[in-house]
């Protein structure tokens, strides 16, 4: 018989101390249950993912006490093994560390495993510090259980589409009882079914048992929903640890089948996930709030317009952070309809969040005014709906300096990828929340709410406004851009591609497709594709987003800004 102690934890990037005390106090509860093996999460001695932090030798240093920590605590757990994810130092050529997992016992390593498939694509970047490692299986016999190991990207190959090296098929030839492969798998739609699918095929190829130990928490843009899991050959997924929450559990393995901790038999697992909208506000709440805390931040401001944007970041910061923590500022303009104020103190209300009103009519007025002194020439058009955006940033931000408040943005994706936003104006802020979600998703997850919360959390009168930015004369969003029920599945095509769903690409695809129809349609496929690209600049200097899809804006998508697009 051979228990496993999964340790799901929210560990902090560059928190070495406290990441350490984390991972003691885990192992002392794998002991209390008697486990042979507690597993922690790739690189969880620094957590996932400390860029260039290891290029900094004090940085490395800390890293090589923490792992002294860890020896002389595990010599109070003589019978236990640790699994740890840590950097360690690459003697050869090429880059001077390892992403490796270590095996501890009794103050020694008894197994270093160095991880050999470095990503690349999308929000990885590890080739940028981390030297491959060999292609060799690890394996080490604990009592009569012979246990294999890998790291997150090697367990992803098995096609063999994506690297020359697959190291399942080294696992296979060494026949563990079991593989334990630690993971910092980030977390978007669709990301948990995908897990399970690979893994399961895996199993199934090479007749391996499988448990899959995952990191949790927010961190910078990304967000890691934990979710680790146990698959069998023959069963599949068999286990699967809580979703968005740190998790400690122990498994029993008996002749490489999984049970509970006094071998009852397991929970059945859904073969679906939390559905869409659920899973966004789960990884928007979890995002914003180790955001906040990991930063130093207590409290947040918004600025309210009115409109579905700040509303519906307006009521996911009060389910991260509390009605008490979450301050929102209108700041009333002379285009600004009185219906979008009387909405802001509804909405508030409804939240239980305290509202400031700041009018700039006046401030606006003055800018003008000094600029007409100045330059000889008024303000109008864009320059003057711009002005009154940056008028608004500057409050928003005069307000989180006195106060100390996290600003939060509020744009989305649909207006972030075409530019319809104000540089230094409403992109101002420290963290955006649904800067990941196409409009229709704004509309869809602000109507999600409601439902949960079975009242109108959100307004009716907000959901079924018109959108409008109101910086001039009965404005309309749809005055410069198309519905955005056409507008998000052209963006969609463009922007992520193949990275959809598959049910989302074919939608996609086959709408730019009629549109390309006519020539109409394809003009209007060429002007959004030269907005995308034009706005790179706005993009590249506005706060982080938290991503929820395949393909976010950020580290995600890293493409030019001085270039041609055709």
């Amino acid at each position: 018989m051979f228990r496993i102690t999964m340790a799901q934890l929210n560990l902090t990037v560059g928190d070495i101390e406290g990441n350490v005390e984390r991972m003691i106090d885990s192992a002392r509860q794998a002991a209390l249950h008697d486990s042979d093996m507690v597993v922690f999460s790739e690189l969880s001695l620094c957590a996932y993912y400390p860029g260039d932090m290891l290029d900094d030798k004090h940085f490395l240093s800390r890293i090589d006490e923490g792992l002294a920590t860890l020896k002389r605590a595990s010599c109070s757990l003589p019978d236990l093994h640790w699994v740890v994810g840590a950097p360690t130092r690459s003697t050869g050529a090429g880059k001077h560390l390892h992403n490796s997992l270590l095996v501890l016992r009794n103050g020694q390593v008894l197994l270093q495993y160095d991880k050999q498939l470095l990503p690349t694509y999308n929000i990885f970047d590890e080739r940028r510090h981390f030297e491959p490692g060999p292609d060799v299986a690890k394996v080490l016999r604990i009592g009569s259980t012979q246990v294999g190991f890998l790291i997150c990207e090697d367990s992803w190959n098995d096609q063999g589409e994506d690297y020359a090296t697959n190291p399942f098929m080294r696992m296979a030839d060494a026949a563990p009882e079991v593989v334990v492969s630690i993971n910092a798998s980030p977390s978007n739609v669709g990301k948990r079914e995908q897990r399970h699918e690979v893994f399961a095929a895996a199993a199934r190829a090479h007749n391996l048992t499988i448990l899959y130990v995952n990191q949790i928490g927010g961190h910078d843009q990304i967000v890691y929903d934990g979710a680790s899991f146990a698959v069998e050959p023959e069963r599949g997924v068999v286990f699967e640890a809580r979703r968005f929450e740190e998790d400690i559990r122990t498994l029993q393995l008996h002749e490489g089948h999984f049970s509970l901790l006094h071998g009852e038999a397991l929970p059945s697992v859904p073969k679906e996930g939390l559905p869409t909208m659920s899973f966004y506000r789960q990884q928007i709440v979890l995002g914003l709030r180790d955001y906040a805390r990991r930063c130093g931040f207590r409290k947040v401001v918004v600025g309210s317009s009115g409109g579905i944007d700040s509303a519906l970041t307006l009521a996911l910061a009060v389910e991260a952070m509390g009605p008490d923590n979450v301050v929102a500022v209108t700041m009333p303009s002379r285009y600004s309809s009185s219906g979008s104020v009387d909405d802001s103190v509804a909405l508030c209300k409804q939240l239980g969040i305290q509202l400031f009103t700041h009018p700039i009519a006046e401030l606006v007025h003055q800018y003008s005014q000094q600029f007409l002194d100045a330059f000889s020439q008024p303000l109008t058009g864009l320059p003057l709906e711009n002005l009154q955006a940056r008028v608004r940033g500057v409050i928003l931000m005069e307000y989180s300096n006195a106060f100390g408040n996290l600003l939060l943005t509020t744009g989305n994706k649909s207006e972030i990828s075409v530019g319809y936003c104000t540089l230094y104006g409403d992109t101002n802020g420290g963290l955006g929340l649904i800067g990941d979600l196409y409009k229709t998703e704004v509309f869809a997850l602000s109507q999600h709410i409601n439902e949960i919360a079975g009242r109108e959390l959100i307004p009716l009168a907000i959901i079924e406004k018109e959108p409008s930015a109101e910086l001039a004369p009965d404005q309309k969003d749809a005055d410069s851009l198309p519905p955005y029920p056409v507008l998000d599945e052209i963006l969609k095509l463009l922007i992520e591609g193949d990275k959809l769903s598959a049910g989302e690409y074919d939608r996609a695809r086959q709408f730019v497709q009629r549109q390309q129809a006519s020539k109409k349609g394809r003009e209007l496929v060429h002007r959004i594709r030269m907005l995308i690209a034009r706005s790179e600049y706005k993009r590249r200097q506005s706060p982080p987003i938290i991503r929820v899809r395949s393909r976010a804006f950020g580290s995600g998508r890293q493409m030019p800004i001085a270039a041609r697009y055709v």
